[in-house]
């Protein structure tokens, strides 16, 4: 068997690369636009400030900062 010797091989290197790449994806951009981002709850938040104004929605707007930061943006 003329492979390389298995006592050189480290498996050092790999795990950090690992490591490295998933941090990396953790603070990635998001994949979409802010305007495109969680449709639903921005419809509803949009819906509800028209008709019972800012003051009244305090629940949807909450809403859709929290599906916008699940989507990797920071507001």
């Amino acid at each position: 068997m003329g492979g390389l010797p298995l006592q050189n091989a480290s498996p050092a290197p790999v795990v950090s690369q690992v490591s490295v790449i998933t941090n990396s994806t953790k603070e990635s951009k998001p994949k979409k636009k802010i305007c495109c981002a969680c449709p639903e709850t921005k419809k509803l938040r949009d819906e509800c400030i028209v008709e019972h104004g800012e003051a009244a929605c305090a629940k949807w707007i909450e809403a859709h900062r929290l599906c916008l930061r699940a989507e990797g943006f920071n507001i």
